[in-house]
Order: C-alpha cells, then structure tokens, then sequence
C-alpha cells in the first residue's frame, strides 16, 4: 500500500514538472516571436519614405515638408472668376527668374508664367475665335501699353493692355468693356472656359494688370 502510493505522488510530480517545463518553453517561443515581430516593424518603419510612413499611419501627426507645401501651391487654381486673380498663391517676383516668358496655350486657354521647364504662374484666358484667332508662334513685349483703350468698330475695349504683335494691334488685356469702361459680364464669363477674342489674349482684371505693370519690354512670348 505504502509502495502504491510513493508511486503515484512520484507520477504526480514527473508530470508536474513535465508541465511546467512545457509552459516555459512555449512562454520562451512566444517571447522571440513577439520580440521577431517588433523588430520587423522597426526596420520596415525605418525604410519607408516620409510621404509612404504617413500615409500608412506609422508617422503619426508628423507635419509635411516646406517643400512639400510650396509644391502644392502651384496647382492651386481659384474658382474662374474674372474679377479675382486666376490662382490662390502670390505672382512670382520676376527679379528672381530674369528668364521668364509667357506660353500661350490655345486649346487650354491658358496663360503660363514660365522659367524654362518650370511653370510659375497660371493664368485663366480667352483667346480668339475661329474667325479673328490668335497668332501663334514666337512674339516678344512691344513697348506699346496703356491702362485703358476703347475699339469704336467692335464697340469693346479693355484696361491693362500690353502690345505683343504689330505694335498695338495684338494684346495681352482684360476681359473686355464698354466705352465708359464698364466690363461686360456676358463676354467675361467667357474667361477661361471659350476662345471669344478678336485676335488678344484676354486675362482676369488682376492678371492683366500684374503684366501690365510688371512684365518688361522683349519679355518672349509663345503662343500655340
């Protein structure tokens, strides 16, 4: 009887013990797997740019470069709107691009302030239609500009004009306005959106008077 029993407490504690080390073991593997994983998504963190860690919501609240931000700004367009300039950032300062020149595009109806490849400044436009269409090419300022002008034969005139071609003839000005100056609604809607022109590049009140008063004379000008 006493025989029987060393044996079964004996059992008891080999499987006791059996258990135990079992647990640590498993404890000790779960361990390293943990400690596998965190290491993984350190180094995956680490690896990832600053634009693909945030978008993954590993940076947290981390703010965008300056860089990032001024980029940004350059395609940022307001609402087409004849009285308001065509985009919500400032005009660029032109003593710091001393090779800047405007592209016309016709099919876009647009105006780009450009230094080389690089595109400064949107403008909205209107060019000319089917039957008065803009000259294309290559053209630079003229001398010719005024703040105001007024066309008896087509009962339209504009502010802020800037001679481009033929010295006085094809021009860079503001959507149009009657004789006494007042702009015309129906034909600024057009702004942007519709080739409406006699032959000039038509451009918000704003723009037109950003490049009457600060671009030069010889400034290159390509139209296509």
């Amino acid at each position: 009887m006493k025989r029987r029993f060393e044996l079964i407490i004996g059992l008891a504690i080999v499987l006791f013990v059996g258990a135990v080390f079992t647990s640590a073991r498993a404890y000790q593997k779960q361990v390293r797997h943990d400690a596998k994983v965190e290491l993984q998504k350190s180094a995956k963190q680490k690896a990832l740019p600053k634009s693909s860690a945030k978008d993954t919501g590993l940076a947290g609240d981390e703010a965008p470069t300056a860089e990032t931000a001024k980029a940004s700004t350059k395609t940022k367009m307001n609402p087409v709107n004849w009285k308001k300039s065509s985009q919500k950032n400032e005009y660029p300062d032109l003593d710091k691009h001393p090779q800047a020149y405007l592209k016309v595009s016709i099919a876009k109806q647009r105006v780009y302030v450009m230094d080389g490849k690089n595109v400064l400044y949107t403008m909205y436009a209107s060019t000319g239609s089917k039957d008065s269409p803009t000259p294309t090419g290559t053209f630079h300022i003229q001398k010719e500009r005024g703040d105001f002008f007024y066309n008896a034969a087509s009962k339209e005139g504009a502010k802020y004009w800037v001679s481009f071609k033929d010295h006085g003839i094809y021009l860079f000005h503001t959507v149009p306005t009657d004789k006494n100056g007042k702009f015309i609604p129906k034909e600024a809607q057009q702004l942007g959106k519709e080739a409406q022109s006699h032959g000039c590049v038509r451009l918000s009140v704003p723009d037109a008077k950003w490049i009457y008063k600060n671009v030069p004379e010889g400034m290159k000008v390509e139209i296509h």
